[in-house]
Parts: structure tokens; C-alpha cells; sequence
């Protein structure tokens, strides 16, 4: 019995440290940089910072970081931004749940994966699945797309350059003369 204990506890650490060290070699984005230090933060009704969040006070909050500012309601957080189909999710995109039945209630952060990071009520800052069969996947009302330029900037390629303004730049009148 004792053998088996310690080759459990052995398979754990090992596996451990393998996902720290897969965790070290993934790519972070502002975004997962300003999420991964609010997980387990607790869940707080109307809150808006470390010492606790509700929904949409942690999904404002981490906008904020990103530098957009959001209100602090997620009815009015889904009257902003472009709707995003479900397939088309990307990272940043704000998910909307109407947890009440009616209208929308509740908001999170989608992070890739079929994930999003949320604050919820008894657990706090957490991340769910959107396929969870027994609660969100029931609940799930959309998706917004909001403009946040650092995490835009980081997606993007080289911006092209449309022809009249690539007329118009320093080394292109060089080349006229």
C-alpha cells in the first residue's frame, strides 16, 4: 500500500512539472498576462477589484488593463462591440449568458479553447468550458467583439499601406525625383 501511495504521489509531481514546464513554453498575450493573476480572486457583489469581482467589475477591470474602458454592467457591456458568431470566437471577445432566463445577467472573457474566464458566484474568478452541458452551454445568449488595439496589434501582420499613402511617404519621394 505504502509503494502504490508513493508511486502516486510521484506520477503527480512528474506530471506536474511537466504542465509548468508546457506552460512555460506557451505564448502569453496582454490578456492572459492581466488574467492569470486574478484567478481565484473571490466573487464579490458589485465588485470591481482584487478584493473581489462580480462579473462584469472583473470583465471592466481587465479591460481596463487592456486599455478600453468598460461600465461596469453586463447588459449594457453587450450593447457594445460587433456581434462574433460562436465558431468565430477569439481571444478578448466578451461572452454573454442570460443566467436569470430572461436578459442578459451575466459576462466573461473568452480566452481560446472553447474557454472563458469569468468571475462566478461562490467560486470567483475562474475558467469554464462554453460546452458545459449542465449550465452555460444552456445559457449562452452571444458574443461581442470589442476594439482593444493592444490585443489587435499583437494579431496583426504588417498594416498595409493603401497606394496613395504609400505615394506619400519620405522614401517613396526619393524615388520620384
Amino acid at each position: 500500500m505504502r509503494k502504490l501511495v508513493v508511486s502516486l504521489f510521484i506520477a503527480g509531481l512528474l506530471a506536474m512539472g511537466a504542465g509548468a514546464a508546457q506552460a512555460a513554453e506557451e505564448p502569453t498575450s496582454p490578456l492572459t498576462d492581466v488574467v492569470s493573476d486574478l484567478y481565484g480572486t473571490p466573487y464579490k457583489s458589485s465588485g470591481t477589484s482584487k478584493k473581489g469581482f462580480d462579473c462584469s467589475g472583473f470583465t471592466r477591470y481587465v479591460f481596463d488593463a487592456l486599455g478600453v474602458d468598460l461600465p461596469h454592467n453586463s447588459a449594457a457591456q453587450y450593447q457594445l462591440g460587433t456581434p462574433v458568431a460562436k465558431d468565430d470566437l477569439q481571444p478578448g471577445d466578451l461572452v454573454f449568458f442570460k443566467t436569470n432566463g430572461r436578459s442578459i445577467s451575466h459576462v466573461g472573457i473568452y480566452i481560446g479553447n472553447g474557454t472563458f474566464v469569468h468571475s462566478e458566484t461562490g467560486r470567483g474568478v475562474v475558467n469554464t468550458k462554453l460546452s458545459d452541458p449542465y449550465y452555460w452551454s444552456k445559457r449562452y445568449a452571444g458574443a461581442k467583439r470589442v476594439s482593444v488595439p493592444v490585443l489587435e496589434a499583437k494579431a496583426e501582420t504588417p498594416k498595409k499601406v493603401n497606394a496613395v499613402q504609400a505615394a506619400s511617404l519620405p522614401e517613396n519621394q526619393a524615388k520620384k525625383q
